[in-house]
């Protein structure tokens, strides 16, 4: 049985992409790396059958290419995925895994062939419908001419928070994510925190991304309790985690 991974551009890893969209159905956080060309796609074939695909992006440099963190393999050929992860991680030369665990083959090949394992970031998915209220709290689109304050971690969003005439946050969602999910991302004024203000504001982006014809979807610093508490509440659920692990035969 031969084993083959060759380098291919991105429309010819199209077909088997779509196929592993619809089987995952959730967000992929990197998704936006082939769009952005910060992806190696490799084609896996066994005994010159189309078997699936690898894709390989930088961990800490988007230039590396010396991280594995999409792998997918048609059913027929599933038996040999550790032959084709194998052969992938040969050809390519990542020393890295990561996945996120609701992709669970790529997950599958992370604990095999990887160790010191970390997380850093958490997933989210929409679950129930919330009903919170802010008394005197306006939701509504951001105009240019809003005095809007300083963000220290999130960008300016779409959408804001407006309490005495004042901003005190904004939210939106991008979307780098796999149609038809979006990002959803908020911040808070600092002196108006642990006042449910993100939650709100939160439940509110969930109903404009639906609007718009997207699912709604998050990701948080797994140490940010604070962030996930407020997704949490605005009907969020834990949908997963991202593993990064480094690849046993690849450490100095």
């Amino acid at each position: 049985m031969k084993i083959a991974a060759i380098k291919i551009p991105l429309k010819t890893a199209i077909p088997l992409r779509t196929q592993f969209l619809c089987e995952t159905n959730c967000q992929i956080r990197y998704n936006a790396c082939h769009e952005r060309g910060w992806s190696d796609l490799w084609l896996l074939s066994i005994d010159g059958m189309e078997a699936g695909y690898g894709a390989v992006k930088g961990l800490d440099d988007l230039a590396a290419r010396d991280a594995v963190f999409e792998f997918y393999i048609l059913p027929p050929y599933r038996n040999h995925a550790h032959l084709l992860f194998a052969e992938l991680l040969r050809s390519s030369g990542a020393a890295h895994v990561e996945s996120q665990t609701n992709d669970r083959l790529t997950t599958a090949m992370l604990y095999e062939f990887s160790d010191r394992i970390r997380s850093e970031v958490v997933l989210f998915e929409d679950d129930v419908t919330t009903s919170h209220r802010v008394p005197d709290a306006v939701f509504r689109r951001r105009n240019p001419d809003d005095q809007v304050f300083g963000h220290q971690a999130e960008p300016v969003g779409d959408f804001i928070l407006e309490l005495n005439g004042e901003v005190v946050a904004s939210a939106g969602f991008l979307l780098h994510y796999n149609p038809p999910f979006a990002d959803l991302f908020m911040e808070v004024r600092e002196d108006c925190r642990r006042q449910g203000l993100g939650s709100f504001i939160i439940q509110e982006v969930k109903k404009a991304c639906y609007e718009s014809g997207r699912v709604p979807a998050a990701r948080t610093g797994i140490h940010n309790r604070a962030s996930s508490a407020a997704l949490t509440r605005a009907g969020m659920r834990v949908c997963g985690y991202m593993l990064v692990g480094e690849v046993k035969d690849k450490r100095p």
